[in-house]
């Protein structure tokens, strides 16, 4: 489904969650290539990925109730939909959809121990928004805002942009591709994989002990630039854009970063960066 055509569709909406939650997730599969859910067998246990999938409330008493997912794929995803009358920039509008957040957790508190819990809960205001929330452990941990509080909401118009549209179909089919421990883990190792490279190459005309302390300092003055110790120039970290301004004069390169270390070592003016350092000393420079 063109995105025009999906937009168009459910921009116009109206009606309950009841009457078109089912059709809107269908089409949003249809929009993101990825499959819809199955018909629902009598054992709804046996199918992995469907509307309404029933599951059981245990009461103190003793007694039990049966409640219903809207949306459900095992491994990936609790959804619930909701259509708020609200608008969407009002205190009603958030309290409904935190509400929904709160039935889907409790959903997923509920589902058979041998199923586990899915990472991900999406609720969705049909044809409107579409929030996301994420507790990877999968053991009983709390769902938080996914990527984060400031951009877990989707509204209709997001669906528009690739990243959006690629994150979404990660939580369909591969939704622990979006774990940032599992990505911060592949990131550093392709970084140790790049730095022993750096490191064999130098070795082969230095000494060990200062091949490390070159690569250290090297390091920590791209910390310093990222927690903001060292100024930005340009939005871009000093320390970052002194290393551009020299790939295509590398025989300014021993100069100018020894002036810069040594300013930062000593709290001086860096000629190299023009600012005013503080003093980091610590015996690394």
């Amino acid at each position: 489904m063109h995105i025009d055509t999906f937009l168009a569709r459910w921009r116009a909406a109206g009606g309950s969650e009841r009457a078109n939650y089912q059709l809107f997730i269908a089409d949003l599969c249809e929009f993101l290539d990825v499959d819809k859910p199955q018909p629902a067998n009598e054992d709804t246990r046996d199918n992995p990925y469907v509307f309404e999938r029933r599951v059981i409330f245990h009461h103190g008493d003793g007694s039990t109730s049966n409640g219903f997912i809207d949306c459900y794929k095992r491994g990936s995803f609790i959804g619930e939909a909701k259509k708020i009358r609200a608008g969407a920039e009002t205190r009603q509008f958030d309290d409904a959809l935190l509400r929904a957040r709160g039935q889907a957790e409790n959903y997923a508190r509920h589902l058979p121990a041998d199923e586990g819990r899915p990472p991900f809960l999406v609720v969705l205001d049909v044809g409107n928004v579409i929030e996301l929330y994420a507790e990877f452990t999968c053991t009983g941990g709390s769902y938080t805002p996914f990527p984060d509080p400031r951009s877990h909401r989707i509204r209709l118009d997001d669906l528009s942009k690739p990243e959006i549209r690629a994150r979404l179909q990660a939580v369909w089919q591969d939704p622990h591709s979006l774990d940032p421990a599992r990505r911060t883990a592949r990131a550093t190792r392709e970084i140790a994989v790049r730095l022993a490279r750096v490191a064999q190459s130098l070795e082969g005309k230095y000494q060990p002990e200062r091949v490390a302390a070159f690569l250290s300092r090297c390091l920590f003055s791209m910390f310093a630039e990222d927690v903001g110790l060292l100024p930005k120039i340009d939005n871009e970290g000093a320390f970052t854009g002194l290393l551009k301004t020299l790939q295509h004069a590398p025989q300014q390169f021993v100069p100018l970063v020894a002036e810069l270390w040594q300013a930062m070592d000593e709290g001086q003016f860096s000629v190299a960066i023009r600012a005013q350092l503080p003093r980091f000393n610590g015996k690394l420079f």
